[in-house]
């Protein structure tokens, strides 16, 4: 298990991935991303994190295909000095703070947060990894990890992600796959990219 505390070691660049389609005690999902990102910078602030980036608001047709109204669609990168379970634990408080339960996966939302990549770390290893991307999508959709998984194992097929992450870190290298956050948007299909658009 990764430790909550990186001793001596350079702050690494942690990569959040953001987006809501449903609205939020009256506000709608614009709204909610604007609290959620202010809420995640005053923390890493605080944790002595930096180089807070924000990619653009980006409109993107629910997924899978007919599952709720379009989201709201963001990218955050900054650094971390710290772990990344305890990145992961503050990710889901905030999520709580904004009514969000994980009863069912892929559902409407009025917030999710997703820790896609934190520096080169693989957790929990890469044969673990490698299980959990090529699950197929249906059993993706059905089967929930109970620990972990760095980086995000399906991040590399979803425009929703990676549009915006090239806002932000268009030079990070996924450590397994080998390629930058621009190159695998390059690989997307122009039909998925052309349903993804700025607010």
């Amino acid at each position: 298990m990764a430790q909550a505390f990186l001793s001596n070691a350079e702050p690494r660049k942690a990569l959040v991935a953001l987006g809501s389609n449903l609205p939020v005690e009256g506000q709608a999902p614009r709204v909610v991303l604007d609290r959620a990102i202010a809420q995640l910078r005053d923390y890493v602030t605080a944790q002595d994190g930096g180089d807070f980036k924000l990619s653009q608001l980006y409109r993107t047709p629910a997924f899978p295909a007919g599952s709720g109204p379009d989201f709201v669609n963001a990218a955050i990168s900054f650094d971390w000095p710290l772990g990344p379970n305890l990145l992961l634990e503050k990710l889901h408080a905030i999520e709580a703070d904004f009514g969000r339960s994980r009863l069912q996966r892929w559902a409407a939302r009025g917030l999710d947060l997703d820790l896609l990549g934190l520096g080169n770390l693989v957790l929990p290893d890469p044969d673990t990894w490698h299980v959990w991307a090529n699950l197929s999508t249906k059993e993706a959709q059905s089967r929930a990890p109970d620990q972990l998984i760095l980086p995000h194992p399906r991040m590399a097929e979803r425009g929703f992600v990676l549009i915006p992450l090239c806002d932000v870190a268009p030079n990070w290298c996924h450590p397994i796959l080998g390629e930058t956050v621009s190159e695998l948007r390059a690989k997307l299909p122009p039909e998925q990219c052309r349903e993804i658009n700025p607010l």
